[in-house]
């Protein structure tokens, strides 16, 4: 089966599965369909299985990881991850895919080479939004900001792929990216769009 989705690669439709334990899960399945993928809600470990991708939505990172660990999530997930397939954290999903978080002993999935700052641009009252240059794509996308972490450092392998006022709020690590925003509350399907390209680059290097 070959889909075209608007401004895109053809391919192989892939299959991206959404993280449902927390989060705007329905607007990451409408983001992820206009871009072209096949989009499930994922609520148990056995979900995973034919997934090509699989975004980690936003919410309370703390909650997140608790559920993840409650329902078997975080071996599954690095599993998922280890088998080369795509995986992209949005807001409290890019502090679940840290390494270290900053003022806290544990992480929770430890995929991402990077250290991040939870609340970083401040509270509830503080959101904002935005136009965001991003790496790979070539008009700004509208990005927006609630409660949001930032990537404080980032390691070897970790490619800087859009800041906001010298603060990193956008990262890629081979198959695995995350941004401190929520691209899903706006009509720009853009970001989406990259992540389903990197899922389908994945699993060609996988074949």
């Amino acid at each position: 089966m070959v889909k075209l989705r608007n401004g895109g690669k053809a391919g192989i439709v892939m299959k991206i599965g959404v993280l449902a334990l927390q989060g705007a899960v329905v607007e990451h399945i409408r983001s992820l369909e206009l871009a072209g993928a096949e989009a499930v809600a994922i609520k148990r470990v056995e979900e995973l299985e034919g997934l090509d991708g699989l975004v980690v939505p936003g919410g309370e990172s703390t909650t997140i990881g608790k559920l993840m660990r409650k329902y078997g999530f975080i071996e599954a997930i690095r599993e998922f991850s280890a088998q080369g397939k795509a995986v992209f954290g949005t807001c409290a999903g890019l502090i679940v895919l840290a390494s270290e978080i900053e003022g806290q002993d544990e992480a929770h999935l430890e995929l991402m080479n990077m250290k991040v700052q939870r609340n970083a641009f401040g509270r509830q009252r503080e959101s904002f939004e935005t136009d965001l240059n991003v790496t790979g794509i070539n008009e700004p996308i509208r990005a927006v900001f609630i409660r949001a972490p930032l990537i404080a450092e980032v390691g070897e392998g970790v490619e800087v792929i859009s800041t906001y006022k010298d603060e990193i709020v956008a990262a890629r690590q081979n198959h695995l990216l995350a941004c401190s925003f929520h691209p899903e509350l706006t009509d720009d399907y853009r970001l989406h769009a990259y992540f389903v390209d990197m899922a389908r680059e994945a699993a060609a290097g996988r074949s």
